[in-house]
């Protein structure tokens, strides 16, 4: 009970064959790679366009300066 046999399967396969054809099923799984290698190119031509655009600024950081605490400014107040 829940698991789905082999015989599930076939059905399955046998009713998408019937209602999308061969042809549909292979063309649809061409478009899907072809969506994968444009993203995959996208994201390389993002990294490198990254990778140029970084100015000498950007790997400089800046240095935290202590604030003061509630206590401090509790006891500046209070003199």
């Amino acid at each position: 009970m829940g698991g789905l046999s082999i015989w599930h399967w076939i059905v399955v396969i046998a009713v998408l064959l019937l209602l999308f054809g061969r042809g549909k099923i292979s063309e649809l799984m061409g478009d899907v790679a072809q969506g994968i290698k444009a993203f995959k190119k996208g994201m390389q031509e993002e990294d490198k366009t990254a990778g140029e655009s970084k100015s000498p600024e950007a790997g400089k950081t800046i240095e935290h300066q202590p604030t003061e605490t509630v206590a401090q400014t509790e006891t500046r107040k209070a003199s």
